[in-house]
C-alpha cells in the first residue's frame, strides 16, 4: 500500500515531467517560481492535524488518492452544458472551463467598455505578460500553504480580467469551471487573477460544479487586486459532486479607499476548505465578507478567514453562517488582525450555527489579534437548535411540522442571502436551498 509521503512524491515526479509543457513559451518566467513552489510542497506535505490551522481537518482523504492532472475534455458538448449547467445569465462575460482548461465553444461575451479584459489566463499570457508578471503569485503565499504551492506549481489555465480606471460595469462576469468524469482520479488546478483598477466597479461570480459521481480534487487560487477607490463584489459557489474534494483559497489585496465584499457560499463536495485572506493596505478601506454552508449526510466543510488591517481608519464586516445536517461537520477558524499602525479600526466578526441533528458537529474559532489602542472590536460565535417554540408557532398556525422546520431554518440562512446584491444569484441560491431543506437536491444553476 502506498503511504502518503509516497503520494507526495507522485506530484514532485509529475510535475518534473510536465516541467517543460507548463513552462513553454509565454510561461517561462514562471519556471523559478514553478520550482520553488514544487520544492516547498516536498517540504512541507500535506498539513497534518499538528498544525493549528488543520486541526480539525483532516486532509488524509485526499492525500490517499495518487490524482494526476487533468486533461482536455471536449466531450462536454453545447447542448448537454446548458442542459445540466447554469443556465444564461444576465452577464457582462461567462468564461467556462472544462476540467480546469477553458472552452471558448461554451462561453459569451458582449460588447466590453473599452481597456477592459476577460479572457483565459493561458490566452492573456500572450498579450498581457508584463501586467500578468506584476501581479501573479505575488499575493497568495505558496511558501507556507501547501496546497497554494501546489496550484502554483502545477497552474496552466483560469481566468484572467482586468478592469481599467474608472470603468464600472453594471453586469457582472461569470466564471464557470467544470469537472467531468475522468477514468481516473484527477485533479484540476485553476489560477485566476482579477485586476481591478483605480475608481472601477465590477462583479465577479465564480461558480463550481460537478457533473461526475466520481472522485475527483478541485485546487484553486484567486488573487484579486482591489485599487484606489475601486468596489469589487466577488461570489464562489460551490456545488460540487459528493465524493469531490474542494481546497480554495482567495487573497485580496486592497489599496486605500477601496470596497471588497465576498460572498461565499458552499453546498457540495465531500471535503472542501475555503481559505479567504484579504489585506488592508490602504487608509479608508471597507471589507465585508459573508458565507454561508449546508452540509449533510458526512460532509466537511471548513472555512478559514484572516482580515488583516494594516492602516488606519479600516472597516470590516464578517458573517458566516451554517446549517448542518445528519452526521457533517464543519469548522470556522475566523481571525481579524489589527496591526500597529491600523488605529481607529472598526471590525465586528460573527459565526453562527444550526444544528439539525443530534450527529453533526461544529468547531467555531473566531478570534482576535489586536496590536493597536484605539480599535473597537467585536467577534461572537453561537451553535444551536431550531427554537421549538417557534416550530410549535408555525404548527398553531397550519403549517406542518416539516414545513414549519424549512421555514425556520431558511429563515436562518436570509441574513447572508439579503447581503448579496445580484438579484439572479440570490434567488436561484433560495430555491437551491428551499429544495435541499426539503429533502430535496438541486443544482444551484450558478
Amino acid at each position: 500500500m502506498i503511504g502518503v509521503k509516497e503520494k507526495q512524491d507522485i506530484y514532485v515526479s509529475t510535475f518534473a515531467q510536465l516541467e517543460k509543457e507548463l513552462t513553454a513559451g509565454d510561461w517561462s518566467w514562471t519556471r523559478p517560481i514553478r520550482k520553488v513552489a514544487i520544492e516547498r510542497f516536498a517540504e512541507l506535505g500535506f498539513p497534518t492535524s499538528k498544525l493549528e490551522d488543520w486541526k480539525f481537518t483532516s486532509v488524509a482523504p485526499i492525500a490517499k488518492f495518487a490524482f494526476q492532472p487533468a486533461r482536455h475534455a471536449n466531450e462536454l458538448t453545447v447542448a448537454e452544458f446548458q442542459t445540466r449547467c447554469p443556465k444564461a445569465s444576465r452577464a457582462q462575460a461567462r468564461l467556462v472551463f472544462v476540467n480546469g482548461y477553458f472552452r471558448d465553444d461554451l462561453s459569451s461575451i458582449d460588447a466590453l467598455p473599452e481597456g477592459i479584459r476577460v479572457t483565459s489566463l493561458a490566452a492573456a499570457f500572450k498579450t498581457e505578460s508584463a501586467l500578468i508578471e506584476s501581479h501573479l503569485t505575488r499575493y497568495a503565499g505558496y511558501h507556507d500553504h501547501a496546497f497554494v504551492a501546489l496550484n502554483t506549481a502545477f497552474m496552466h489555465d483560469g481566468a484572467f480580467v482586468q478592469i481599467p480606471k474608472g470603468v464600472v460595469l453594471d453586469k457582472p462576469i461569470h466564471l464557470i469551471f467544470v469537472a467531468t468524469r475522468s477514468e481516473s482520479a484527477s485533479v484540476i488546478y485553476p489560477r485566476n487573477l482579477i485586476v481591478a483598477g483605480s475608481g472601477s466597479e465590477a462583479q465577479i461570480i465564480e461558480s463550481y460544479i460537478g457533473l461526475s459521481d466520481g472522485v475527483y480534487f478541485t485546487n484553486t487560487v484567486t488573487e484579486i487586486v482591489a485599487g484606489e477607490n475601486s468596489v469589487v463584489e466577488y461570489y464562489k459557489i460551490q456545488d460540487e459532486s459528493e465524493e469531490a474534494f474542494h481546497v480554495g483559497t482567495l487573497q485580496v489585496n486592497q489599496d486605500r479607499y477601496s470596497n471588497f465584499t465576498s460572498h461565499t457560499v458552499t453546498l457540495g463536495g465531500k471535503l472542501i476548505r475555503n481559505d479567504l485572506n484579504a489585506v488592508l493596505d490602504g487608509s479608508g478601506i471597507e471589507c465585508s465578507v459573508n458565507g454561508l454552508y449546508v452540509t449533510s449526510g458526512r460532509q466537511l466543510v471548513d472555512n478559514h478567514t484572516v482580515i488583516d488591517h494594516r492602516k488606519p481608519h479600516g472597516t470590516s464586516r464578517e458573517l458566516y453562517k451554517g446549517i448542518l445536517d445528519d452526521k457533517s461537520s464543519a469548522v470556522f477558524n475566523g481571525s481579524i488582525v489589527v496591526r500597529k499602525d491600523a488605529q481607529k479600526t472598526d471590525a465586528r466578526q460573527s459565526n453562527k450555527n444550526l444544528l439539525l441533528s443530534e450527529g453533526a458537529t461544529i468547531n467555531s474559532k473566531p478570534q482576535l489579534e489586536i496590536n493597536a489602542d484605539d480599535v473597537k472590536c467585536t467577534h461572537g460565535t453561537s451553535i444551536g437548535h431550531l427554537d421549538e417554540a417557534s416550530v410549535f408557532y408555525l404548527r398553531s398556525r397550519g403549517i406542518g411540522p416539516e414545513d414549519a422546520r424549512t421555514l425556520l431554518t431558511y429563515g436562518f440562512a436570509n441574513d447572508v442571502l439579503n447581503k448579496m446584491k445580484v438579484e439572479e444569484v440570490r434567488e436561484r441560491l433560495e430555491k437551491a436551498l428551499l429544495a435541499r431543506l426539503s429533502n430535496g437536491r438541486t443544482n444551484a444553476e450558478l
